[in-house]
């Protein structure tokens, strides 16, 4: 039971991870915005740091004022936004004193955490989804299995080399990888000459440096959209690979 209660809360971390990455992607926010948002209008304690350790899997303990700032600020988007566009009012009110960079982020974009009946998701809930007690609602569920992540791993290794050979394209492709840390990168060119696989937590983890890698490599207005056009090409180019 005890194993079973570890590998749950492990599945929560990683289904909440991911959610809190979907979620900033689809609006393009930074890790500033939901802070900067919480300290504007008095919502709670938030830090861009506890985001950033949530979205990389480096937080198993947050407090309980996280999920409490969270979930009220998922609320206001969901009446200040219900189309995922700030409304007049409510631009009004958040403008007078708030920071440029906040107030432009939100008039781009501001989408709420919804469930499947389209009701905002509130701290209760996003602590279960933490908890592993419920999944992330449709749409923002972008978890990776164990057993997929080698079958994304070659889709990743075809997608980025265009269909070259890794000797040809290596300069390159290494070139469009954004991160800088040594391990990763030795990590990602093995990925790609086919000498490992990512595994599911790592593949999870790099997602986002990925979509910029692809982006990167074919002309501008052609990359993939998002992090989750990135895992559903991925997942198509798997499919359609033999045995």
């Amino acid at each position: 039971m005890a194993e079973q209660g570890r590998e749950r809360l492990e599945a929560g971390r990683c289904a909440f991870g991911a959610l809190i990455r979907a979620w900033h992607e689809r609006n393009g926010w930074s890790h500033r915005v939901l802070p900067l948002l919480c300290e504007r209008l008095d919502l709670g304690r938030l830090h861009g740091s506890q985001l950033s350790n949530l979205r990389n899997l480096k937080l198993a303990s947050p407090g309980p004022e996280v999920f409490l700032a969270l979930g009220a600020a998922n609320g206001w988007l969901a009446e200040a936004a219900p189309e995922g566009r700030l409304t007049a009012a409510a631009l009004e009110a958040l403008a007078p004193g708030a920071p440029a960079d906040l107030v432009e982020a939100l008039e781009r974009s501001a989408l709420a955490l919804v469930d499947a009946a389209g009701r905002p998701l509130g701290a209760g809930a996003l602590l279960e989804i933490f908890g592993g007690l419920i999944p992330p609602p449709p749409g923002f569920d972008l978890r990776i299995d164990s057993g997929e992540a080698p079958a994304l791993s070659a889709a990743l290794a075809d997608l980025l080399a265009a269909g070259q050979p890794w000797r040809r394209c290596r300069e390159a492709v290494l070139e469009a990888y954004p991160v800088v840390r040594r391990q990763r990168r030795e990590r990602f060119a093995a990925v790609m000459a086919g000498l490992r696989d990512y595994s599911a937590a790592e593949l999870d983890e790099e997602l986002a440096d990925l979509l910029v890698t692809q982006q990167a490599l074919v002309a501008p207005g052609q990359g993939l959209a998002g992090v989750d056009a990135l895992l559903e090409r991925l997942r198509s180019i798997a499919a359609a690979q033999p045995g």
